[in-house]
């Protein structure tokens, strides 16, 4: 029997994933809902926020702005995305991967506006179910499964100016 109570040690992510916090103007962030296992939708929902694959030579910050394009419509150079705010990564066993996953949060503010998700690709039109602008004040509150967690005192402080030296690490999801 294996051993299930550490993860097996990584080189390296075998996924790195760029993503942005994409605060509006009115302390709202924009989050996607989508199934939990989307093999099985029967399974529940969660939220997230928008962002993806870092692709071969390509850097954190400009994974972060092609994700952003392609997911809500914004585009915006990769240099004009705020800073990098927080981490989180841990190991999963996926039903397409197995082992370490490191997800990284650029914070980028913005006045709400109506969302494009006509770039999305097939697995995310399959699998994302909507989309909203979220009070960041209900955040804290909700019931629904939010990624990723410790979301709502990291947003209460850069709300209130106060921008990480060093990102924070959020815990992580799986």
């Amino acid at each position: 029997m294996p051993d299930t109570t550490s993860p097996p040690q990584a080189a390296a992510p075998v996924r790195r994933s760029a993503r942005v916090l994409l605060l509006g103007t009115d302390a709202s962030l924009l989050l996607f809902r989508g199934y939990l296992d989307p093999a099985r939708p029967d399974a529940g929902h969660c939220w997230f926020t928008p962002g993806g694959s870092v692709d071969d030579g390509e850097s954190l910050r400009e994974a972060a702005a092609r994700e952003l394009a392609e997911e809500t419509g914004l585009r915006a150079a990769p240099e004009e995305l705020g800073p990098l705010v927080a981490r989180t990564s841990g190991y999963a066993e996926l039903p397409w991967a197995s082992g370490m996953f490191e997800d990284v949060f650029f914070l980028h503010r913005v006045a709400p506006y109506t969302v494009d998700t006509s770039g999305f690709k097939e697995h995310e039109n399959a699998s994302v179910t909507g989309h909203r602008w979220w009070p960041v004040n209900d955040l804290a509150t909700t019931g629904e499964t939010v990624f990723p967690y410790g979301l709502p005192p990291l947003l209460a402080g850069l709300l209130d100016g106060r921008t990480p030296s060093v990102p924070v690490q959020l815990p992580w999801h799986h």
